[in-house]
């Protein structure tokens, strides 16, 4: 084999070896991301919520988390949800308003 094939040879082996830590990698972030997205929701909800429970889409958009917050809204039996985007630089959630289960569907886990 050639000096030039055996460079190629171990340039390909090495980007290979990268592309596979780069991808295990990235889905570790996305896991950290949705917790992320996960834990500031929850506590965003816990003063309107009792029991709340997100929903996290797992990427979100190009600068927000999102999810949907459910749960017992505070002080009735009623379940209802919220939207949650939380800012994808500053980790800021936000809740939109109240929507009945008439609105939005989010089976009990």
């Amino acid at each position: 084999m050639s000096k030039t094939m055996r460079t190629a040879t171990l340039l390909a082996a090495a980007l290979a070896l990268c592309a596979g830590t780069a991808e295990a990698s990235s889905d570790d972030a996305w896991a950290a991301f949705a917790q992320t997205v996960e834990t500031k929701c929850l506590a965003a909800a816990k003063d309107m919520l009792d029991a709340p429970r997100a929903v996290v889409d797992p990427f979100g958009s190009e600068s927000y988390g999102l999810a949907i917050v459910t749960g017992t809204a505070k002080g009735t039996t009623t379940e209802v949800s919220h939207i949650c985007v939380m800012d994808k630089q500053t980790e800021a959630a936000e809740l939109g308003s109240e929507l009945g289960a008439d609105r939005v569907a989010v089976p009990a886990e």
